[in-house]
């Protein structure tokens, strides 16, 4: 088997994940993901790697997370770590598995920031006071 490439996005955040041949070790930004801290976020990360049981211990997974905040972060590594085990084990039993129990495991969500408008001091959305009282 090759290594695997894939990528998952939130928000700001990009996450690059490549799964090669070993024997289950997962690092975030090179971080053991043993060791990753807030525990919330590990524990969200280690989500497919829990269901896909004993096919994530057949793969090391490295990956690479930029941009955005703490909780964008580790939604694209869970998303991309899910990705990268589906396209590893080639049946599709893990991907409708990951599927019934989160659709977010494999499909992005694609919800962004509404851009700010002129005039508005930062907001998005907010009414322009009025400065005539």
């Amino acid at each position: 088997m090759k290594a695997v490439h894939e990528s998952g996005k939130r928000k700001r955040a990009i996450a690059k994940a490549t799964a090669y041949p070993g024997t289950g070790i997962v690092r975030i930004n090179r971080i053991l993901l043993g060791n990753y801290t807030p525990s919330l976020y590990r524990a969200k990360i280690s989500e497919p790697l829990v269901l896909a049981g004993d096919a994530a211990q057949k793969v090391d997974i490295n990956v690479k997370v930029i941009g955005g905040g703490m909780s964008s972060q580790a939604d694209a590594a869970r998303l991309a770590i899910a990705k990268s085990l589906v396209a590893v084990n080639k049946g599709s039993k893990l991907r409708d598995l990951f599927l019934q129990y989160d659709r977010n495991m494999l499909v992005a969500d694609v919800r962004r920031k509404e851009a700010r408008k002129p005039n508005r001091h930062g907001k998005a959305r907010a009414k322009v006071q009025k400065s005539y009282r």
